[in-house]
């Protein structure tokens, strides 16, 4: 398990004391593009996806490996779940992260964030690029991809799976080897929380410059911030649900934030500051 998994999960569990041992599992669906979990207190948190790190699941013994649990999930203590957080199995720490943010929601609705919090909101709103500054996208997240495109910003893409980006795209992409001078150099940072689930998100915050800003953006980052904040992280976005089984209808119906954002399930962006807005 990843130190700011680790972290997060102890403020967790120091936060909800012994009401963690009541909290079962209700609902969990891997759908194609989100995976969901629901516990017994209604609430319910999402990770994405990985479906690329699955490629040994080709057949029915592969695919039983990857998840020998299936249909014997629900009705367990959450911490069951929790334990797959250090797994080698991407679906089974996807599982656990999902669940992990779900646990952060239940942390917030019973007492609010010492964060300033913002809903409906994306976090690359609160960063103010300049025109000479440089940025690095990790990920393909397309959205911010294209606004730096548009605005003719100075930008380089960090993405693992380089079929992700478009042909229009690619002259920003700077393969593996040249990842670490690119972040070092970097005046923004923006990360995609999917760096969570393959464990690169230390390296690349511990490369950070200092006065270089930071954020950490998408579902699979929707947890208590205090461990990304710690690590020179100045913005966290993730969502927060708020109709649990409309939202996992539709992810195991291979649905898209596209789908459910504004409907069951909102946005959100906390920072350093210690203000916060509740939804």
């Amino acid at each position: 398990m990843g130190q700011i998994l680790s972290d997060t999960l102890s403020q967790i569990y120091e936060n909800l004391g012994d009401e963690i041992e009541n909290l079962s599992v209700q609902r969990v669906v891997v759908g194609l593009f989100f995976t969901g979990v629901k516990l017994s207190n209604g609430v319910c948190g999402v990770s994405y996806t990985p479906l690329k790190s699955f490629p040994q699941a080709v057949c029915c013994p592969s695919q039983a490996m990857v998840m020998p649990n299936s249909g014997n999930i629900c009705g367990k203590n959450v911490k069951t779940l929790l334990k797959d957080l250090s797994s080698e199995s991407p679906i089974k720490k996807t599982i656990a992260v999902a669940a992990l943010n779900t646990l952060s929601q239940t942390c917030y609705e019973r007492s609010a964030s010492p964060y300033a919090t913002k809903f409906r909101a994306d976090p690359f709103e609160e960063l103010a690029i300049k025109r000479d500054s440089f940025s690095v996208i990790v990920g393909a997240l397309v959205p911010y991809i294209k606004f730096m495109m548009k605005n003719g910003l100075d930008f380089r893409i960090l993405e693992l799976d380089k079929s992700a980006l478009k042909d229009d795209e690619l002259k920003y992409f700077i393969p593996q080897e040249e990842a670490a001078d690119a972040i070092r150099a970097a005046d923004n940072l923006i990360i995609t929380g999917v760096t969570l689930l393959n464990d690169t998100l230390e390296d690349i915050l511990s490369l950070k410059k200092s006065g270089a800003d930071a954020i950490v953006v998408g579902p699979t980052v929707s947890m208590s911030p205090k461990a990304l904040f710690d690590r020179g992280v100045s913005c966290a976005g993730g969502i927060y649900t708020t109709r649990a089984d409309e939202l996992l209808d539709v992810i195991a119906q291979a649905g898209s934030g596209y789908h459910f954002f504004g409907k069951f399930a909102e946005k959100f962006v906390m920072k350093r500051e210690s203000q916060h807005s509740k939804i």
